[in-house]
């Protein structure tokens, strides 16, 4: 399965801690499900035009959340999604966060 690199990257992860991790050059990214640090690595290097050191992939789980609306109780799930931490070369940065 080939994937584009527009594909893999799906949106950065906009939270206080990813953009303290910013400053130490730690960019945090939501990323396709089946893709792996070396189709990550490509994607980001050629999406932002940066060299990419390291690259951490992590798999947030589901979680299970319940509301009660007048007199229903529904429960439910959230979504499983990944992420990856992109660690970039020094004196490098990426546009993209800067503004945020």
């Amino acid at each position: 399965m080939t994937l584009e690199a527009s594909e893999i990257i799906l949106r950065p992860v906009i939270s206080e801690k990813s953009m303290d991790e910013t400053q130490r050059l730690k960019y945090t990214f939501a990323v396709h499900k089946n893709a792996n640090k070396f189709q990550i690595k490509a994607a980001v290097e050629e999406l932002f035009k940066v060299n990419v050191t390291t690259v951490n992939v992590l798999t947030t789980k589901p979680k299970e959340k319940r509301r009660a609306t007048g007199r229903r109780r529904t429960s439910g799930y959230t979504t499983a999604w990944r992420k990856a931490i992109v660690t970039v070369a020094a004196g490098e940065k990426i546009e993209f966060f800067e503004g945020v």
